[in-house]
């Protein structure tokens, strides 16, 4: 005669048993990004320039690196 599945006996495998049904998440595939991770902006670059170029742009305090972009994009003819 065939006997049932063993049944857990002690309370505490019981308890264990059902805290991990209900604890236990099914594996979902994290979403697929929609656009990139990191959006198209400015890159850090490394540029020597002289140093009377450099004081010229920060004579005027903070905000020197946006006019030295704002004159290579007006150079560039981008701008």
């Amino acid at each position: 005669m065939a006997q049932p599945p063993r049944r857990h006996t002690s309370a505490i495998e019981r308890a264990e048993s059902l805290f991990k049904s209900v604890t236990t998440k099914p594996v979902e595939e994290a979403p697929k990004a929609s656009r990139p991770a990191i959006p198209v902006g400015k890159e850090t670059v490394s540029v020597r320039l002289d140093r009377d170029v450099l004081a010229h742009f920060q004579e005027d305090g903070p905000g020197w690196q946006e006019r030295i972009n704002a004159a290579l994009r007006q150079a560039a003819g981008l701008s």
